[in-house]
């Protein structure tokens, strides 16, 4: 039975998700005119788990931390997102 690292996989499905909505991010920001403030600031942590992941997949260095971490920040992201984005709004109107 061949051996999985399944520190490697979920760190890559996490750089690449985290990619993902950033960029998803942007193009709401300037094709749908969502409001940039609230969007940026939720997607600064994807940004960095982006970079830091580019690092660690560039190294061949997996750690259990980021993945801990980055499952725990993005599931908590997503799921008050919604509200999060509204009271952002509301502080810097």
């Amino acid at each position: 039975m061949p051996k999985t690292n399944f520190k490697a996989i979920i760190s890559k499905i996490i750089v690449f998700y985290s990619v993902f909505y950033v960029v998803m991010k942007l193009i709401a920001i300037l094709f749908e005119d969502a409001w940039a403030f609230p969007n940026l600031i939720l997607a600064l942590p994807f940004l960095v788990f982006a970079i830091v992941g580019g690092f660690l997949m560039k190294k061949d260095h997996f750690s259990w931390i980021y993945v801990i971490v980055g499952i725990i920040v993005i599931s908590m992201i997503r799921y008050y997102e919604a509200k999060w984005v509204i009271d952002l709004h509301e502080y810097f109107s």
